[in-house]
């Protein structure tokens, strides 16, 4: 069944090329239960077999994937965090989902959102509560594409090199997936590490330019 499933995805890539890359791509970054692994192992083993070229199908599920975020950013935007707390199980986004993910995302700011690409169950949703945090546009879409991009690179040459063999395929997502859960706890530790020293700084910067008692009794 895995198979049948596997070449009728890849049927359905081969039809409609790299427009079809790029409208998955937007549909699986929406809020839309498609996911990346039924689009971009295709688009690899398609590569591999000298029908598509596997750097424009990353850049098309790249820009496709910004387009979805953009999508659900502009949507937690205007329609606010009581619309996401009162209706959010519709959109397979529960508040006790919604939680994490605006938690995940106030805790590391725009970090999370290149993270939150590459975390299974997190991709999907990371972009509501940027989009309610007002997030600066640029850097959203930025940290989106890196993370994205990144992602849909790691499954399309997964597709590259295991083809068919959905054993191997299933062995590769696997260590890969585990690899980028290290990745990013390695990038979110990091970023907390810089990101205190900073604050340290500037709270000693600003405790240094306070003025004294005596510079107080001169005023």
């Amino acid at each position: 069944m895995l198979i049948e499933l596997f070449e009728m995805t890849v049927r359905f890539v081969e039809q409609t090329g790299y427009l079809g890359v790029l409208i998955m791509m937007t549909l699986e970054s929406t809020f839309i239960p498609l996911p990346s692994e039924l689009v971009m192992p295709q688009a690899g083993y398609l590569a591999a077999t000298g029908k598509m070229n596997i750097w424009i199908a990353i850049l098309m599920a790249t820009i496709g994937s910004v387009l979805g975020a953009l999508i659900n950013y502009g949507l937690a935007y205007w329609l606010g965090r009581p619309f996401f707390l009162k209706y959010g199980k519709y959109v397979l986004c529960p508040p006790h989902k919604f939680a994490k993910m605006e938690t995940f995302f106030l805790r590391h700011g725009e970090v999370g959102t290149f993270t939150g690409r590459l975390i299974l169950g997190v991709r999907h949703f990371i972009s509501f509560p940027a989009g309610l945090a007002h997030m600066n546009l640029t850097r959203f879409c930025l940290y989106t594409g890196v993370g994205a991009g990144l992602w849909a690179a790691v499954l399309a040459w997964i597709g590259y090199f295991a083809g068919k063999n959905q054993a191997l395929l299933h062995t590769y997502y696997r260590e890969a997936a585990l690899s980028l859960c290290v990745f990013c706890v390695l990038v979110l530790a990091v970023y907390t590490f810089f990101h205190r020293r900073r604050q340290a700084r500037l709270a000693l910067a600003g405790t240094a330019a306070e003025p004294g008692p005596s510079s107080a009794a001169k005023l």
